[in-house]
């Protein structure tokens, strides 16, 4: 069942498709924050993965199937994106596991969290400890509440183990959120 945002987005496609270019234009306007919130809490210049991602958008847009969310197909190719960035930046290293590394195993570094208040910043730094596939399953699912079937589209995963990372993630998420608090302090 589609909701509203889903519909405006194929009537822009559609737009877009037919020719339209500030269709297209305002298409991606309503999805670059999205984007580049994707990409913020896993790399030092999140600008640079969002443009690629969007990129490869205009090059594959007629692989897009009508009816499915625009949304979650955009963020199946930033998912790429990242896969693809993160291999090559590891390159001459031994392989990258996603599903056993973290942002901060892989060298990366927070984008801002000085503004960030202590326990958004625990949460972030909890994230990124968090295996690269966890952390992106959780926050499809928590910041742009994809369903299980969307992220099952997005990761390539079967909508039984989206259920299963997301448990486990969200435990684990928990666990490092606890980890992250400073000890109370005797009065």
């Amino acid at each position: 069942m589609a909701d509203d945002q889903d519909v405006m987005d194929d009537t822009l496609l559609a737009g877009w498709r037919s020719g339209d270019r500030g269709a297209g234009e305002q298409l991606f306007e309503r999805h670059y924050e999205r984007v580049d919130r994707f990409f913020t809490n896993k790399v030092s210049d999140p600008q640079d993965l969002t443009q690629r991602t969007f990129l490869a958008c205009l090059e594959s847009v007629e692989r897009y199937r009508e009816g499915r969310s625009f949304r979650a197909y955009l963020l199946g190719i930033a998912w790429n994106v990242l896969r693809n960035h993160l291999r090559r930046l590891h390159a001459r290293a031994s392989p990258v596991a996603l599903e056993t590394s973290s942002i901060r195993d892989l060298g990366q570094t927070p984008s801002e969290l000085a503004a960030i208040d202590e326990e958004k910043q625990r949460v972030r730094l909890a994230l990124q400890r968090l295996p690269v596939e966890q952390q992106t399953a959780l926050e499809l699912y928590m910041w742009e509440e994809l369903t299980m079937r969307e992220i099952s589209n997005v990761l390539g995963w079967p909508e039984g183990t989206v259920k299963d990372r997301l448990r486990r993630a969200k435990h684990r998420l928990g666990e490092l959120v606890e980890d992250l608090r400073p000890p109370l302090t005797p009065r």
